[in-house]
């Protein structure tokens, strides 16, 4: 239940302090003093949107901060769920500053407003003229259906299949349309992979090789030639480099024995004698290895013209790039192959959850069907009491082909006020005040089946007086026995059921005018119900009038 309300620089209120107290709290005040200024106020904390047009100083934040004794309504899950900090007394605060921007608390952990607006839905049901209309739409009428049965748990375990069911359907769309483009497709990749797979492209180094030994071809009798004169220069002719260098050698030893100082330098001279000796044999060797072939060089050709062809086909320079290609559509062929897998075992989760859908909206649809009887039963003696003696009151029921979020049924509130009338749709027959008192009578039924922490009236009075206002206010008090019922009301009848009586009034300074809300003790009721009953003139007969009220 909302416990207590403050409210600083919003409309005409500055600074504004509100306790509230368990039962049925009336609110009372003329017309404009600023009652609607309240409920426009207490919406922000329950998620609406803001308005710097609200604040009344320009310069300043609004901030309005809502306490809730939630000890008794199970929502443990939905702190935990939402990571917040779990209190008996929550404390929802809303800040609006001068640039328009809004910030939103649950005990002091900043939220958004969806968050924000889903508390707010737990804690308070307000009721305005405006929303009368709601009771006219189907998806409320469904809900309130809900309500009276209390299967929560079933609907959520509903819907949670329901959005996967979703999520599901529209995965095997993407998958069905991936499977179309891939199947256009599959013939185009194979073909592609067939050419890079027989092009038998393996080794990266392949090309880089193929690219010298070619070089190597194309100047194959140059390098013979050259290689072959080396080897004549070292081994061959009268005046070879090696005969020479074998003659110095003999030399060298010859004077080594009568000049030790040299001998180490024959030495070294006949090491590089066997040194060019090697050499000359290794280049012999190598020119016996060049062979010019032209069969070769077309061969090498050949490849080089493929691999060429395959880097440029797809925009590469490497025959490693030229791998990963092959590699990637490889993967997408799989994929192609591995496609209809999944698309069968999701086709196969969908049947599973389809089936577990058509269980649990059966469940709901035998739930709801059973309990509108008791609704239109409930619903037409209320309305008797309030004075619709004729009343009718029927929810015509359907069933849809199709899931949704709600179910699988379809629901219209039936209405007809007047003896011998036709039942027809509400928007096509209520007047506001016989949509009022039959909205009334539909949250009595609520009140009794579950107990809603807090609901707030706003002069659910309109159209009704005398003892149609009684009746209202009685029903009014009954439902305060199992919730938190705030009413604001023009009517002496209803005003004499509080347990509790707040007045909004205006007051002003030299410069502006502010809303302001007292809690009346018993003498200012006394005087606030008889100016309700006879105007600002109060009369004996007005006060012992005021005082039979209450004591009723």
């Amino acid at each position: 239940m909302l416990s207590h309300l403050s409210i600083s620089n919003y409309a005409l209120i500055d600074e504004l302090e509100i306790d509230f107290r368990e039962g049925l709290t009336i609110i009372t005040g003329e017309t404009g003093a600023g009652k609607s200024i309240l409920l426009g106020a207490l919406s922000l904390i329950l998620g609406k949107r803001a308005d710097t047009q609200a604040l009344l100083d320009k310069s300043k934040k609004c901030v309005v901060e809502g306490t809730f004794n939630i000890k008794d309504y199970g929502l443990h899950d939905f702190f935990s769920q939402n990571e917040l900090d779990y209190e008996n007394h929550t404390v929802i605060r809303r800040e609006i500053n001068q640039n328009g921007k809004s910030r939103a608390f649950i005990n002091d952990t900043p939220v958004n407003l969806e968050l924000l607006k889903e508390l707010g839905e737990s804690l308070i049901d307000v009721h305005s003229q405006h929303k009368t209309l709601t009771l006219q739409e189907s998806k409320f009428q469904l809900a309130y259906i809900d309500s009276y049965i209390q299967h929560d748990d079933l609907l959520n375990d509903y819907r949670k299949d329901f959005i996967s069911y979703n999520h599901l359907k529209s995965e095997l769309s993407e998958l069905l349309e991936k499977e179309s483009q891939s199947k256009s497709d599959q013939d185009y990749f194979q073909f592609q992979f067939d050419e890079l797979n027989n092009a038998n492209i393996s080794d990266e180094e392949e090309q880089e090789k193929l690219e010298k030994e070619l070089e190597m071809l194309n100047h194959s009798e140059e390098i013979k030639t050259n290689l072959s004169k080396a080897s004549s220069a070292l081994l061959s002719g009268d005046h070879n480099l090696t005969s020479e260098i074998k003659e110095i050698s003999n030399i060298l030893s010859k004077i080594a024995i009568i000049y030790p100082e040299v001998e180490e330098i024959s030495k070294r001279i006949e090491s590089c004698n066997i040194e060019l000796k090697d050499i000359a044999n290794e280049i012999e060797s190598a020119e016996q290895k060049i062979i010019f072939s032209t069969e070769r060089i077309n061969e090498i050709n050949e490849r080089l013209d493929l691999i060429y062809h395959l880097q440029q086909k797809h925009r590469v320079n490497t025959i490693k790039e030229l791998i990963d290609v092959k590699n990637d559509i490889s993967n997408k062929l799989n994929s192609i192959t591995t496609l209809d897998l999944q698309i069968e075992k999701l086709k196969k989760q969908i049947s599973e959850i389809e089936k577990k859908l058509s269980d649990s909206s059966s469940k709901i649809t035998n739930n709801r069907k059973k309990a509108i009887p008791q609704i239109e039963k409930g619903v037409v003696e209320v309305l008797k009491k309030l004075a619709m003696a004729n009343a009718e009151f029927k929810i015509a029921h359907s069933l849809s082909n199709e899931y949704s979020i709600n179910g699988k049924d379809k629901v219209t509130f039936l209405f007809n006020a007047n003896k011998g009338g036709e039942l027809k749709e509400l928007s096509k027959v209520a007047s506001g005040g016989e949509l009022s008192r039959l909205m009334l009578s539909i949250k009595s039924l609520i009140s009794v089946e579950k107990l809603l922490p807090t609901i707030i009236f706003d002069e659910v009075d309109q159209g009704v007086s005398g003892d149609i206002a009684d009746k209202v206010g009685n029903i009014l008090l009954k439902m305060s026995s199992a919730m938190q019922v705030i009413t604001i009301t023009h009517l002496p009848q209803i005003a004499g059921k509080g347990s509790s009586h707040l007045l909004v009034y205006k007051e002003s300074d030299e410069k502006n005018t502010y809303t302001r809300i007292t809690v009346l003790k018993e003498k200012e009721r006394i005087s606030e119900i008889a100016k309700m009953l006879s105007g600002n003139e109060l009369t004996k007969a007005a006060l012992e009038n005021a005082k039979a009220l209450l004591k009723n």
